[in-house]
């Protein structure tokens, strides 16, 4: 009985795509290292860039966040004065290929991973969940950042309707630690700043065409 041979896969449409993602990770890397001085220079600090394709336009989004000595969000007007910035820098970068673009920029908001200790370290103070390597999870009160890991303070479970109990401060090294978020906790009015800057919490965005 002849066996038939199977048809070739045609890989081109994959290729195109790898193709594709490579030229927008080395653009990435690039744009970073173009606009980091920029951002540096409006007294912020360049998080990430994400770049979209669509067709012959792209977008890039920008995401900034404070230095680490400062505390808080990064303000609306902020923002809006590093949009303005990027956007003159990126219209003169000598080395962009002049396809169309439509820039982004944003803080990084409450749903940003920690995924670095300059993360935590913006976090100190804060409700934090740890999911760990070994062990089980934790939830609680970020106390301090070191060199080799963090300190906090776990809340302990309680049945519902119960005040939450902490138990005694432990430390998890950044080696055991898979991921960790900020637990949005919501606030008495009280505890509000007067001046209307979120406190990290909410994505604050500008865009510039």
């Amino acid at each position: 009985m002849a066996v038939r041979p199977s048809p070739k896969k045609d890989t081109s449409s994959d290729y195109r795509k790898k193709a594709m993602q490579a030229e927008i990770a080395a653009e990435t890397q690039r744009l970073k290292n173009f606009l980091a001085p920029t951002v540096e220079q409006q007294q912020l600090f360049l998080e990430d860039i994400e770049i979209k394709l669509a067709g012959a336009s792209r977008t890039v989004h920008v995401i900034v966040d404070l230095p680490e000595g400062e505390a808080g969000g990064v303000s609306l007007d902020r923002i809006s004065d590093v949009a303005h910035a990027l956007s003159e820098a990126m219209d003169s970068d000598p080395h962009d290929d002049g396809r169309p673009y439509s820039l982004e920029v944003s803080s990084p908001g409450v749903s940003r991973p920690l995924t670095e200790p300059r993360h935590w370290r913006r976090n100190v103070g804060r409700m934090v969940s740890v999911n760990v390597l070994t062990g089980d999870d934790v939830k609680g009160r970020l106390v301090s950042v070191e060199a080799d890991g963090i300190t906090l303070i776990p809340e302990l479970p309680v049945k519902k309707g119960m005040k939450a109990k902490q138990g005694e401060q432990m430390g998890i090294p950044f080696g055991n630690i898979r991921k960790g978020r900020v637990e949005v906790e919501f606030a008495h009015i009280e505890d509000v700043p007067l001046d209307g800057i979120a406190d990290s919490d909410e994505e604050t965005t500008a865009e510039e065409a």
